[in-house]
Formats: C-alpha cells, sequence, structure tokens
C-alpha cells in the first residue's frame, strides 16, 4: 500500500505542460547586391539613395586619388534592357536648372544629368525623344578659314533597346535624315572646310534609327579604346585641364552609365579631370563606347532627387538648356 501510495504521488505530480517550442530561427540577411559593372578600385555602391529603386538600377561613388589628384565622382548605372526605364532628353524653351527640370517632370525620376551645348536658350547639341527631333547637333560653325561642318557625338537608343554612340550628322535641309559615321570627318581648322558630310561621306556611313538620344562632343572611347576626338568635333572645352565633367557611355553588355565628375574647387580640394582623365575613367568603369557631356559649371547629376556634385561655389545649378532623364516608364 506504502508503494503504490508513493507511486501516485509520483504519477500525479508529473507535468502535462507541451515543451514550448524552439523558437524559429532568425530570418537569412537579404544577399548582397551584385554592381552592374565590375568596380574598379576606389569605387563603392551606395544604396542609400537608391533604396526604393529596382536592383538593376544602381549609383557608385569614387572619392580617392585619381590621375595623381584627389577626386570626387559619381555614376548612375541602370541596363538598358531594362523595359520599365524610359531613356528622355528633354528641352525647355528657358534654360533651367536641372532639378527644376525634374520638379516639372511627371512620374518617377531616377537620374537626371546636364545635357549637351547651347548658348542663348538654344540648343547647340542633338535632343531627341520618341522619334521626335527637338534640336540637331550643331550643322555648321565659322571659323577663320572658312564654314565647318563637324560630325559631333551623340548617344541614343535604337527600337531594340541597346545603345549607340557615334559621329553623326544631320543630312539635308531637315533634322530627321540622321547618318552615324564609323570614323569623324577629318575637320582641321587651320586647313580649309571639307564639304559638307552626305550618305556617302565620310566613308561608311549609315542611317542612324535611334527613339532617342542626346547629344555631346567630343567622343571619348570608341570600340573599346580611348579615342579623343575633340579637334575633328572643333570642340574646346579646357581639354586637358581639370574641370568638373559630365559623360555617358555603355558597356559591351548594354549597361548606360551617367558620370559626374567634381571641380573648379566648388568643393575645396577637388580640382576635377581633363577630357583624357575622364575618358580613361568611363575606359576604367568599362565603358566600350562613352561621350562627353557639357561639363564645367553645366556638370550637374541627380539620384534620387539628391544633388550630387556641387555645382557651383554657393551650391546653385547652372541653368541649362537640355538635360537626360532616366525615369521610371
Amino acid at each position: 500500500m506504502l508503494l503504490m501510495g508513493v507511486w501516485l504521488s509520483l504519477a500525479c505530480g508529473k507535468s502535462t505542460d507541451t515543451p514550448a517550442p524552439n523558437p524559429p530561427p532568425p530570418p537569412a540577411p537579404p544577399p548582397a547586391v551584385k554592381p552592374l559593372i565590375t568596380l574598379p578600385s576606389g569605387w563603392r555602391m551606395n544604396t542609400t539613395v537608391t533604396a526604393n529603386f529596382p536592383s538593376n538600377i544602381q549609383f557608385y561613388v569614387f572619392d580617392s586619388v585619381w590621375a595623381g589628384r584627389q577626386t570626387r565622382a559619381f555614376c548612375f548605372a541602370y541596363e538598358s534592357s531594362n523595359a520599365t526605364v524610359e531613356f528622355k532628353p528633354v528641352m525647355a524653351a528657358t534654360a533651367t536648372t536641372p532639378a527644376s527640370f525634374v520638379q516639372q517632370e511627371p512620374g518617377v525620376v531616377y537620374a537626371c544629368i546636364n545635357g549637351g551645348y547651347f548658348g542663348s536658350n538654344q540648343s547647340f547639341s542633338l535632343v531627341r525623344h520618341d522619334g521626335v527631333t527637338r534640336a540637331p547637333n550643331i550643322k555648321s560653325l565659322s571659323r577663320p578659314f572658312g564654314f565647318y561642318f563637324p560630325t559631333r557625338a551623340a548617344f541614343g537608343i535604337l527600337p531594340t533597346g541597346a545603345p549607340s554612340i557615334g559621329w553623326i550628322y544631320h543630312i539635308g535641309s531637315g533634322n530627321d535624315n540622321i547618318y552615324r559615321y564609323p570614323t569623324p570627318s577629318p575637320n582641321d581648322v587651320n586647313q580649309s572646310p571639307l564639304p559638307a558630310p552626305d550618305e556617302n561621306v565620310p566613308a561608311g556611313g549609315a542611317p542612324w534609327n535611334v527613339v532617342s538620344a542626346i547629344g555631346g562632343s567630343p567622343v571619348l572611347v570608341y570600340n573599346n579604346e580611348i579615342r579623343i576626338t575633340d579637334k575633328e568635333e572643333l570642340i574646346v572645352i579646357d581639354n586637358g585641364s581639370p574641370r568638373p565633367r559630365s559623360a555617358i557611355g555603355h558597356t559591351s553588355g548594354g549597361i548606360v552609365l551617367l558620370v559626374a565628375v567634381q571641380g573648379d574647387n566648388f568643393v575645396s580640394g577637388y580640382a576635377g579631370l581633363s577630357l583624357p582623365e575622364l575618358a580613361s575613367m568611363m575606359k576604367d568603369l568599362g565603358c566600350s563606347f562613352a561621350m562627353n557631356l557639357d561639363g564645367g559649371g553645366s556638370t550637374s547629376l541627380l539620384v534620387g532627387g539628391v544633388q550630387t556634385v556641387k555645382p557651383s561655389a554657393t551650391g546653385v545649378e547652372r541653368p541649362v538648356v537640355s538635360v537626360l532623364m532616366i525615369k521610371k516608364k
């Protein structure tokens, strides 16, 4: 009886509670975002301003030594094959700041960079959007020996979505018959002018049927080689001096890069880059083709509405006639 009582007491005292389950494992951290390009030394990805962007739209920052001097540069990158992204050159009737262009643009603007050359509210560089040419690359220039007809650079998007850079000319009296050439017209201001380009000259030209395009000058990188054609394009822009710079290029895989470089000591210690140094940077970023935009005091790049380079000593942007926006369709 005593043993039975002890057994009953033990049995009655046994806990009937269900054991607590093991806590769930912590969620796995999100996979690291792979850069769209191979980042050269000194470049790092910045995800702060692109936190709400698609993963195939990225932003990189460089703040280190380039070409022997302290350099700050910014690079916006996206896949040209992304059907949800629009490449949109925009022109204003009156020069306005890139920030104002963005504020006036409906929808989501991922990035905005200054466009090509201008003066007195007139664009001297190509602005074309959705098959409509708003302004051509300048078709003639007066120099001491007469009128010259430069084949200046342009960057466009083909109907396939692929990017294209080349030396172009608007043939005829209108502006929509655009030819792209594999080499620039060999202009030389110290020689007599050459005839205006046409379907046959320079050799190898073909219709350039781009949907949208922005003009600039000069070409910086062509077919994976640094090739600065400032003399042929008749463009003098403090080419050998460190200045603020802006450029656009693309890789062989169709990644489009917008680049802006701090300069003119608007931020103390940052003089900028010369054109050869800018070309070297674009090639180092992986560009197989690249083109210079209207840099200097016009240099501006906004990413997610945030200003990157300081555009002047006061931080105020220069009003420009054209910009290139990369936005959500």
